[in-house]
């Protein structure tokens, strides 16, 4: 894959939605020895979109929040603060905090400082302006239905999953997930977390991974 993917759509104006990031990524940044320009590279931003999300004055979508664990080799959660003790087995659903990022409602559902993370997802209808949203990075993404449609796309393939159905695949795939019904879709979602120069995430625009896709 090519490293000159553009930019994916901003994720927001300036808001106190996720006021924790900006100084999180900024630091994650700096302890994983990356400039601000590597690091922008890695996930398809320019430096100067990347420097905006440091700085608060853009609020990150769930895409790139992803895109951002993956690439300091940590987790949405310890993003967003939300850590919890190291190794710990158990996530209580009192911990499981809504939070809110473009559009989509995700609860972590694993602890931290593993190799996969889990959440619970719930996409609205329309994909809250990310159901254009391609992504291609490294390693496996499994996700299980436990209400309504999902409208899943592999490649050039379009799947669709009913409450109960799965799927587990190689995430080099270009993949997007969009809800096919009325009242959005609710899922489990887990995918491993590689860090990697390689890692990449190909979000909207006229990018080669939306070739033949509806």
């Amino acid at each position: 894959m090519s490293q000159s993917t553009p930019a994916p759509p901003d994720g927001g104006g300036p808001g106190e939605d996720l006021p924790a990031v900006a100084p999180r990524l900024r630091d994650l940044r700096r302890r994983s020895g990356l400039t601000l320009e590597a690091a922008a590279g890695r996930v398809g931003l320019s430096p100067a979109h990347l420097s905006r999300l440091e700085t608060g004055r853009r609020t990150p979508s769930l895409p790139m929040l992803l895109a951002l664990a993956r690439t300091y080799g940590t987790t949405v959660s310890d993003l967003l603060g939300e850590a919890i003790p190291e190794r710990d087995p158990i996530v209580r659903s009192d911990r499981m905090e809504p939070q809110e990022a473009g559009g989509w409602t995700y609860w972590r559902a694993g602890g931290s400082g593993r190799a996969m993370q889990a959440l619970r997802l719930h996409v609205p209808p329309g994909g809250g302006g990310q159901a254009e949203l391609v992504r291609v990075h490294p390693g496996e993404e499994w996700l299980y239905v436990t209400s309504g449609r999902l409208r899943l796309t592999l490649g050039e393939s379009t799947h669709l999953l009913d409450a109960g159905d799965a799927a587990h695949f190689d995430s080099l795939t270009p993949h997007r997930i969009a809800a096919a019904s009325p009242g959005g879709v609710d899922l489990l979602f887990m995918h491993t977390l590689m860090q990697s120069a390689a890692t990449e995430l190909c979000l909207g625009g006229a990018t080669p991974t939306r070739r033949g896709m509806p």
